[in-house]
């Protein structure tokens, strides 16, 4: 394997998306009360502090760090919304209804989405460019015939399967048998759609306050009160919206979401043929197989962005930087003697089922464990939580019936029983996927 060489201007440990931030994050003074207090300034807490200030609410926000710092300005600015599990699954886990429910929603969900980025006038580079789920082997690909004629049978949203024999016209690569694309997602520059989310509740007058862990929420006749490092602060109703950031004294929601990193990689700027030599289709691209392995062009057409499992658990950055170097050079080994600018971690939340939740525990209300669908589904579900907090119809989804349960594997607020998922993955099951990728259909 090569040496993995740097740009002089790389930035390790910074998000290539900040470097388009222009103005510092908001740091209110905290108020002594409001209606609803939002715990978390991403996508899921800012919605839902919109939301409730439309209604009506007087609405306050806080973030444990610099509003924004988290998932929402660190992914990889996939905006879509699909079940990520098939309708047997769904009903195997929950019940039919459900599955029918989460499959009808999902093209509402995307719709939403759209809608409030094109109300708030949120200038985030949003571009329809579909995305396309790469089959890693024969059988990952029989899966996705059978989710083609689920989602054609369960729901509207447009879904085409693309043959092996086709795939040129998506990717220039050997490495897969065929692949699922959904015409209608689109790509988006994540920071810039938080700062859109934060000038929409600016101009509401919402406050939001940095550096303001809710360190414990007191139950009173008048609702809660928050103890933050910048004072007390007093809420008739609290929407929790930190994903995979919870911390304490949030024990309940910790033992049904838990933070899997995620890790990515910006190249140095390409030529342009390049770029449309590799991805001649332009789409945002995933793959099936474990690593969890997603990649884009950059939203100005001038870089590479990959992404994916280099790790479950913590590791230098370095480290992860060499693995996805790695893999993206497996896909495309022109880009072996390519250099790298950026290379960054943030976390994902995700839960047991897959699949996110909203729902209400000790009064407080939240929306969580998007697990890898948080562009879309956080905004659209911290709406949802917002709603149901106030007693607003608006609130009803499928998602509060998605059962956010616990595990045996995770007992406390640490998830131990990552260190030996990460093993297990590292030594067999990439070493399965590698050996059912070698047989290529010829």
């Amino acid at each position: 394997m090569m040496a993995l060489r740097w740009t002089d201007a790389a930035k390790p440990g910074t998000p290539y998306w900040w470097d388009a931030l222009e103005n510092p994050a908001p740091d209110d003074p905290l108020p002594e009360s409001c209606d609803l207090l939002v715990i978390g300034a991403g996508y899921t807490g800012l919605s839902a502090a919109i939301a409730a200030h439309d209604c009506g609410a007087r609405v306050a926000v806080v973030d444990a760090d610099i509003p924004g710092r988290g998932a929402s300005t660190r992914n990889g600015g996939m905006f879509g919304a699909h079940p990520r599990l098939g309708w047997d699954e769904l009903r195997r886990r929950f019940d039919a209804a459900t599955a029918d429910n989460i499959f009808a929603e999902a093209p509402d969900a995307l719709a939403w989405a759209r809608a409030l980025i094109a109300d708030e006038a949120i200038i985030c580079d949003l571009q329809q460019t579909g995305r396309i789920q790469l089959a890693w082997s024969a059988s990952h690909f029989e899966n996705q015939k059978r989710l083609a004629r689920t989602i054609r049978d369960k729901s509207t949203v447009n879904v085409q399967i693309v043959d092996r024999a086709d795939l040129s016209t998506e990717i220039t690569t050997e490495q897969y048998f065929g692949g699922i694309v959904f015409p209608e997602h689109c790509g988006l520059h994540p920071a810039k759609y938080h700062a859109g989310l934060i000038a929409a509740a600016r101009r509401r007058g919402i406050p939001i306050t940095g550096h303001a862990r809710v360190q414990q929420v007191e139950r009173t006749d008048a609702g809660h009160i928050a103890s933050t490092p910048k004072g007390k602060i007093k809420a008739r109703k609290v929407v929790l919206a930190t994903n995979g950031y919870t911390t304490k004294p949030f024990r309940w929601q910790i033992r049904r979401v838990f933070a899997l990193p995620s890790y990515l990689i910006a190249t140095e700027p390409l030529p342009a043929d390049l770029i449309a030599h590799l991805v001649p289709g332009g789409r945002m691209m995933v793959e099936t197989r474990a690593r969890h392995s997603y990649f884009r062009i950059s939203p100005d057409g001038t870089r590479l962005l990959y992404g994916g499992r280099a790790a479950m658990v913590d590791v230098d950055l370095q480290t992860a930087a060499e693995r996805l170097h790695a893999t993206m050079c497996e896909v495309w080994p022109e880009l072996e003697q390519t250099r790298l600018s950026h290379v960054w971690t943030g976390n994902t939340g995700y839960s047991f089922t897959h699949m996110p939740h909203v729902g209400c525990h000790d009064g407080v209300h939240y929306a969580m464990g998007f697990s890898g669908s948080g562009t879309v589904m956080a905004p659209y579900l911290g709406a949802k939580a917002a709603w149901q907090a106030l007693g607003d119809p608006r609130g009803e989804t499928a998602y509060s019936n998605t059962a956010f349960a616990p595990s045996w594997l995770h007992p406390s607020s640490n998830p131990h029983f990552l260190q030996a998922a990460n093993l297990w993955y590292r030594s067999y099951v990439d070493w399965s996927e590698n050996r059912q990728g070698r047989k290529r259909a010829q």
